[in-house]
């Protein structure tokens, strides 16, 4: 056993030189030629455990996010011949219960929709000058706007393929991947002003440069991302995750939101992995009562929650609160914590939403050169039965004065 051990390390000490080469700019035709036999030993696990241990000595995630097409090329006929056995075996990625079945659904109508936007620019670009494309154009748009949906199926691997991949320490490989995904949006996004811009006959440069420059490459993007998906991705997952892992993989590939935790009746705990502490288990996620606790004082916004019988059940005790609470008030009936002009109002609330009428009340007012949004909001057991009402107040006043855009690449240190 520790022959195959030392032999495996020795194999990915090689490995991780190839690609230390193929970074320095060695040729990939060269690598092949040199190391043929050695690359048909390597598999989908292989590789990412090699990207992820030559990214944990230090090579940036964008470093092997630029060269990853040249790691793919230089390893491909060895995942064709691996994944074409996979495949033989079990079907349409199916082994024991463990499908991707949804996610190579999309693939196939991805793939399919590259096809035909490919022909429909090439038909484009040979059209001659002065040669009506408005339909072609139209065509065009149609089929673009299905393929922008790949983002939800990027999506999808994100956040439920990706942090699985994560509990196991392979996060170098996702990140790669998800910086690809980053590249194709952006891509895409030019590619519909494109559009836009030749639908408007707008003056730019001639839609067939527009085409070689931009549209084509992006679409190979999106083809070789499916290839990642299917010979890299894909069988990694299925070397990787558990049958209990699948079940819940699978639950959520149908309904992101579904609960990888099972309802319990009452006030359910758990012990949250590592830290040997009781918590308690939501919908989504275990929290302990401090960090919940933690959780709601760190909200930028108050919180008071009143219970069926209308009495004040809760209320968060952030750095600034915009209207004065004490702990006397836990117990409260919530008609008496307001001045009695106001009293006919708040019942007029409550019985709208325990009757069902309403859901939400708005409100907003400038408290001493504050703007404050206030509101009220029904709250519901999963049958629909009123189980009390959330008040949420929040300072709007920097908000309102917010333009353009900020994204988390403008941050600054």
């Amino acid at each position: 056993m520790s022959e195959l051990i030392d032999n495996r390390k020795h194999r990915q000490e090689i490995l991780k030189g190839i690609i230390r080469d193929l970074h320095a700019g060695v040729d990939p035709e060269d690598v092949k030629d040199r190391f043929g036999e050695l690359l048909d030993q390597v598999g989908a696990a292989e590789i990412a455990e090699i990207e992820q241990s030559l990214i944990n000595e230090g090579l940036p995630v964008e470093e092997v996010q630029k060269l990853c097409d040249v790691h793919v090329a230089v390893f491909k006929e060895s995942l064709d011949k691996q994944f074409a056995a996979v495949d033989a075996k079990a079907g349409q990625m199916k082994v024991a219960g463990r499908t991707l079945d949804p996610l190579k659904e999309e693939n196939e109508v991805i793939t399919q929709l590259v096809k035909d936007i490919q022909a429909i620019v090439a038909s484009i670009s040979d059209a001659k000058d002065g040669t009506n494309i408005d339909g072609l154009l139209a065509e065009w748009d149609a089929k673009h706007q299905q393929l922008l949906t790949v983002d939800q199926h990027y999506s999808k691997k994100e956040n439920i393929l990706f942090p699985y991949l994560e509990r196991y320490g392979i996060s170098g490989p996702s990140s790669v991947m998800w910086g690809t995904h980053d590249e194709i949006r952006a891509s895409l996004k030019d590619v519909s002003q494109v559009i836009e811009n030749a639908k408007e006959k707008v003056a730019s440069r001639t839609l067939a440069v527009e085409i070689g420059n931009l549209v084509l490459p992006v679409l190979n993007d999106v083809s070789e991302m499916v290839y990642k998906e299917e010979n890299i991705l894909f069988p990694l997952c299925l070397e990787t995750f558990t049958e209990d892992e699948w079940k819940e993989i699978t639950a959520q590939l149908k309904d992101p939101m579904a609960t990888q935790y099972k309802k319990k009746d009452g006030l359910a705990t758990a012990a949250i992995s590592g830290l040997g502490l009781a918590g308690i288990d939501l919908d989504i996620g275990v929290l302990t009562p401090e960090q919940i606790n933690l959780v709601l004082t760190h909200l930028p916004i108050d919180i008071t929650f009143v219970d069926e019988k209308d009495e004040v059940a809760y209320f968060s005790l952030g750095k600034e609160r915009f209207f004065e609470r004490t702990r006397a008030v836990i117990g409260r009936k919530v008609q008496f914590c307001h001045p009695p002009s106001s009293m006919g109002v708040v019942e007029r609330i409550l019985e709208d939403f325990k009757s069902g009428r309403k859901d939400t009340a708005d409100f907003w007012i400038n408290m001493k050169g504050t703007m404050l949004y206030i509101r009220y909001f029904a709250v519901r057991d999963q049958d629909g039965k009123y189980r009390g009402t959330l008040e949420v107040t929040q300072n709007i006043t920097e908000i309102q004065k917010l333009t353009g855009e900020k994204r988390i690449y403008d941050y600054e240190d």
